[in-house]
Parts: C-alpha cells; sequence; structure tokens
C-alpha cells in the first residue's frame, strides 16, 4: 500500500497556499468556485477555499515538504525519537551511577529497580533490556571502585548528551544533526561489531544492520560528506523541485 504523505501531512497539518504575482500563474493557481475563491494547495494539489496563507513572486513560494522529502523527515523523526527514548534512558542510569557510587549494593538495586520500572515499557517497543549492551556494561561496572564508577557516570552523561542534541536536530532536520547522528552512529559501529565476536544474539545482529541502513540513508539520501553534489546540490534540489511543482500546478512546462 502506498502511502500519501501529502494528503496525510495536510490531513494533519492543514494546507498551505500561495497566491503568486504573476499573471501567467496566478490565475492558473486560483479558482473560483459558489461558495467563494479557492486556491491550490502547494502540498497535495487540492483547492483549499479561503485567503491564500501567503502571496508574491512565484520565487518566494514558500519550499513546502512533499512527498519524497516528507517521508524522508518521517524517517529522521523516527530515529529522533528513538535518540530521544535511549538518551533519556542513559541519563537515568548515569544518575544512578553517580548518586550511589560509593556503595555496589546501593547501585545495582537502585538500578535494577529502574530496570524493572522500564522493562515493560520498552518490551512494548519490543525491545529487550535485559540484553541491551548499554545495560549489560552498566552491570559489568557495578564491581568498579568509586573513581571509576565517577568515570563511568560522566561518559555516560556524554554519551546521552549526544543523543539527545541528535534528537532534538533530526527532529527539526537540521542539517548539522545529520552529520552527527552519522559520525556518532558510525562512531560506534566497530563497538557493535566486537560485541557479536563476543556473543551473537538477533538483537545485536538488527541493531547493527540498522545503524549501518541509517548511516548510509542519512549520508547518501542528504549528500552528506560531499557525496551526489554535496550540500549545493541538496539545496539546489530541494528548491527546483519546489518551484516546478508550482509550474506544474499552474500548468507552464518545464523545460529539462
Amino acid at each position: 500500500m502506498k502511502i500519501d504523505w501529502d494528503r496525510r501531512t495536510c490531513a494533519r497539518k492543514g494546507h498551505t497556499t500561495y497566491a503568486p504575482d504573476e499573471p501567467t500563474l496566478r490565475p492558473r493557481l486560483h479558482a473560483e468556485t459558489a461558495l467563494g475563491d479557492a486556491w491550490r494547495c502547494l502540498r497535495c494539489g487540492d483547492f483549499v477555499l479561503g485567503e491564500p496563507h501567503g502571496s508574491g513572486p512565484a520565487a518566494n513560494a514558500p519550499l513546502v515538504p512533499r512527498g519524497k522529502v516528507l517521508r524522508d523527515l518521517f524517517i529522521l523523526r523516527f530515529l529522533a525519537i528513538e535518540r530521544l527514548v535511549r538518551g533519556v534512558f542513559i541519563v537515568l542510569v548515569a544518575i544512578a551511577v553517580w548518586k550511589f557510587s560509593n556503595s555496589q549494593d546501593a547501585v545495582r538495586r537502585l538500578f535494577n529497580e529502574y530496570l524493572d520500572v522500564l522493562r515493560p515499557v520498552f518490551r512494548h517497543f519490543h525491545y529487550d533490556l535485559d540484553h541491551s549492551p548499554v545495560v549489560g556494561s552498566v552491570q559489568k561496572a557495578f564491581g568498579y571502585k568509586h573513581s571509576t564508577l565517577m568515570i563511568v557516570a560522566g561518559l555516560a552523561l556524554a554519551y546521552a548528551l549526544i543523543e539527545l542534541i541528535e534528537a532534538v536536530g533530526l527532529w527539526y532536520a537540521r542539517r548539522w544533526a545529520e552529520y552527527l547522528t552519522v559520525v556518532a552512529t558510525a562512531a560506534f559501529l566497530p563497538l557493535e561489531i566486537y560485541e557479536l565476536t563476543e556473543k551473537v544474539s538477533y538483537l545485536k545482529i538488527a541493531t547493527l544492520v540498522l545503524n549501518i541502513l541509517a548511516v548510509l540513508y542519512i549520508a547518501v539520501a542528504k549528500r552528506l560528506f560531499g557525496l551526489r553534489g554535496g550540500a549545493r546540490a541538496f539545496e539546489e534540489e530541494r528548491r527546483s523541485a519546489s518551484l516546478m511543482e508550482v509550474e506544474e500546478s499552474a500548468g507552464v512546462p518545464v523545460l529539462p
């Protein structure tokens, strides 16, 4: 089943209409009905009753995400939610390690309490905390001395901060966040591969495959690191596609 990302988004956020100043374009985006004026949505192409949301030269028309761009945005926000959940969990772990670093038994007891609370939540999303590499690493750290536990807490907080920054940036589709996600995720791939050499599990394999696919998808689709023309080609593609959609909606032929 093919998802109509344009109409799905318009149904959730509303339409976006624009009245261009150009006399050859304006009439083609406008329709007179018995109920009043209607303007064509720049996202889904449907005519919408009421005043346009904006007006001016066609070159100043808003770059409304549509089609493939909306699909990419959905994927980025899915990754953002995943990193937000992971970041919050790691913060809780770091707080537990820092607060009870002087007592191994207290740390273990509190950590297990957190696991008991979070386990049903993560199980709902088909994620087994008992086989999580992060959980396993923290459990091993319980036997370390105070100074080591403080280092573990600091590193965990730093890692959680990176995850939370990624989550915010990916949610708003910021290009710097895409770079950060690719670099940070790729940096941990060797560790995930090493863990597979220690013990193979379907969860570890699935996590590794998903992270590799995420790195490749973001790097290639978003033209990072100069791939497929880099940032300039990415922005030109977005802008030309948007203008092309305005011209196509107006019935003006687009030169190749």
